[in-house]
């Protein structure tokens, strides 16, 4: 199998279960085709019109794809908001894995990984408000997004701990503390932008507050 079809068949197994079965998951490489193509059509229509305002019938224009068939993966609107926010976990989840690498030092994992988040929200800004709006939509994926990620940092910042580098005692109160600081930096510098700062930048001077803090020394 081709990565193509290796990277299709993840997202539509993946999206199927992180939205309780909700998307129906394709059999074929067409259908993982066609379920990437609504996925994507949907992030573009809920990321210009919100979520009620947005169609199925707009949702389908913008994929190429009959209205008829829209029902072969997805039994309402509702039930592709909630796949497309489990799909862009999944997408902010690989961005970040894949700047990683073996070697890395717990700092530096914290900087990759944020720069890695900040490129992603520069080419899929839409990502901020279909999340945001799941807090109202679908608040249970709404709070799975936000929890998966801090658990994920709380395990870095744990392995970071045991490795001695980072100090003890670190888990969930510091790992939500970090999650906010890097979506809210994410949202100013990426998201409204105005300011001259890559995101290679903007990951550097959070890492520096991680590492050195606030307090004169």
């Amino acid at each position: 199998m081709s990565n193509t079809q290796s990277s299709a068949t993840k997202v539509a197994s993946g999206v199927a279960d992180a939205a309780c079965g909700d998307a129906k998951t394709p059999r074929t490489e067409r259908g993982r085709r066609t379920l990437r193509k609504l996925l994507d059509a949907a992030a573009e229509e809920f990321g210009e019109k919100g979520f009620h305002e947005a169609s199925v019938s707009s949702i389908t224009r913008r994929a190429g794809v009959a209205l008829g068939s829209f029902y072969t993966y997805f039994d309402s609107k509702d039930a592709l908001f909630r796949a497309l926010v489990a799909d862009m976990s999944e997408k902010v989840r690989t961005s970040a894995r894949s700047a990683l690498h073996e070697g890395m030092g717990p700092l530096e994992i914290e900087r990759a990984a944020l720069a890695a988040f900040l490129r992603f929200a520069a080419e899929h800004k839409e990502v901020y408000r279909i999340i945001d709006e799941a807090e109202f939509v679908d608040p249970a994926s709404y709070r799975q997004h936000y929890e998966t990620i801090a658990a994920r940092i709380a395990d870095r910042l744990r392995a970071g701990a045991a490795g001695g580098e980072f100090r003890e005692g670190l888990g969930e109160l510091e790992a939500w503390a970090m999650m906010g600081m890097n979506v809210f930096v994410g949202l100013r510098y990426v998201v409204w932008g105005g300011a001259e700062m890559s995101p290679d930048e903007v990951a550097a001077g959070v890492n520096r507050l991680l590492a050195e803090g606030v307090l004169r020394r």
